[in-house]
């Protein structure tokens, strides 16, 4: 599928448009062709470069977008051999003629030179997604990182270099959007006066990025992931070319990292779970971690853990993480595990200090409540539990187990369990309503 076309009009006279489109000459294909695909929008900037050849004096040339999702109003002209004697004169989509935009390219030479077309187009996108393999005991794993490319542009790209940004681009208007509207029957203006503001924000971001590396003759037999730091943004520039066709999607790898340190951690949270006790891989981004080179996209992850001398592996869960900053601790929820159990029971209940108002109706009361929790760790492995216990009011607590306040309503107890080990604690917690209350 080859929906853009390029056609160079060589104008003879000053007659109407219907003569100056005489001379009709079809270009050659893309020399090169540059991919930035965003993950954070539907967002990717085309940069492709062709060889024309033009007269001396005024040329016309024409972009057609037909059964595209490019935006029209981003389509970006530029000379990139004999720039000082190629100059826009101006750009206007053509009456009668449907999805094509028209340069008039004053050119003070005849010859070829090199020129660059740039736009937004939707449509293209890439999605990470990770392996963790983890050891018997779950105390390290393996953590492997791809990407997948797809393309539902309308587009085919041949020849192209793939450039993956990692950060976020606010934009009012999707670029979908955009290309699909209804174009006036005429306009006769400069291409920068075609973009609202939120586009010019997001090309001078993409624009930026588009210049920081340019490496427009990379070339390698097995792909790789080349990472670049960039301010608030993050780049990945696979290696190589490859041709992209509409409808193509394709997996490539990113990263792997081997003795990645990870806690087997369990939470309990009887407001958010019930009774079912959530299991966890924690681990941090760090370079002391094995990892912290740059920051992780969000992605889908599948874990499995190492269950025999010869490497059988056991499916343990699948789950969704978000943007990983370096440095930060990860916790992957893979769901409700059945070898670890918390029973919560409530071994007494009180209610004192009652208080009347003038007419007999109660106002002020105090409720005292001891609770056991009993924690069972059925494994063959050390974990981690994390009871988290929720208080209403104003509330104080008693006990002889260590605990750390999450906030005003909530506490947590963390306990390290040995294989097949059973644990127990109690306490009291003490609740002031209505005038009792502490002010």
């Amino acid at each position: 599928m080859r929906s853009i076309w390029l056609l160079l009009l060589l104008l003879v006279g000053t007659a109407g448009d219907a003569a100056a489109r005489i001379n009709v000459t079809a270009l050659p294909g893309r020399d090169s062709t540059q991919l930035t695909i965003y993950n954070s929008v539907d967002l990717t900037l085309v940069t492709e470069r062709r060889t024309l050849t033009f007269r001396r004096g005024l040329n016309r040339l024409e972009f057609s977008w037909a059964n595209t999702l490019i935006d029209p109003t981003s389509v970006e002209f530029k000379a990139r051999t004999h720039a000082d004697e190629i100059e826009v004169v101006d750009v206007s989509f053509p009456p009668r003629v449907a999805n094509t935009l028209e340069w008039r390219i004053q050119s003070e030479f005849s010859g070829e030179a090199v020129v660059e077309i740039r736009y937004f187009t939707s449509g293209i996108s890439w999605a990470a997604d990770y392996v963790a393999q983890a050891a018997p005991r779950e105390n390290t794993m393996t953590l492997a990182g791809n990407v997948r490319i797809s393309n539902q542009s309308g587009e085919d790209y041949d020849h192209a270099q793939v450039r993956l940004v990692v950060g976020t681009v606010r934009l009012v208007e999707e670029i979908v959007n955009l290309a699909r509207q209804n174009r006036p029957e005429r306009q006769r203006v400069p291409t920068s006066n075609l973009l609202t503001d939120d586009e010019k924000l997001a090309r001078k971001v993409a624009l930026a990025l588009d210049g920081a590396i340019d490496r427009m003759d990379v070339a390698a037999k097995n792909k790789d992931i080349v990472k670049e730091s960039l301010s608030e943004y993050f780049l990945y520039t696979v290696e190589g070319r490859d041709t992209i066709p509409h409808g193509w999607s394709k997996r490539l790898p990113s990263f792997s990292a081997d003795a990645v340190p990870i806690t087997s951690l369990y939470k309990f949270e009887r407001e958010v779970w019930e009774n079912s006790v959530m299991r966890y891989y924690q681990f941090t981004n760090s370079v002391a971690g094995n990892l912290g080179k740059e920051p992780l996209p969000d992605g889908g992850v599948i874990a499995f853990r190492t269950v025999s001398d010869d490497l059988l592996s056991a499916f343990v869960g699948r789950t969704a993480v978000k943007y990983i900053p370096i440095d930060e601790v990860v916790e992957l929820e893979l769901g409700a595990d059945l070898e670890v159990s918390v029973r919560p029971t409530l071994m007494s209940w009180t209610k004192t200090d009652v208080n009347f108002d003038q007419w007999g109706n109660v106002i002020g009361w105090t409720t005292t409540e001891r609770w056991k929790i009993e924690v069972q760790n059925s494994k063959e492995i050390p974990v981690k539990v994390d009871v988290r216990r929720r208080f209403e009011g104003d509330w104080s607590l008693n006990t002889r187990a260590e605990y750390t306040a999450i906030d005003a309503q909530k506490v947590k107890f963390v306990s390290t369990l040995a294989p097949r080990e059973q644990s127990a604690w109690e306490y009291q917690v003490t609740t002031r309503h209505g005038t009792n209350a502490r002010r």
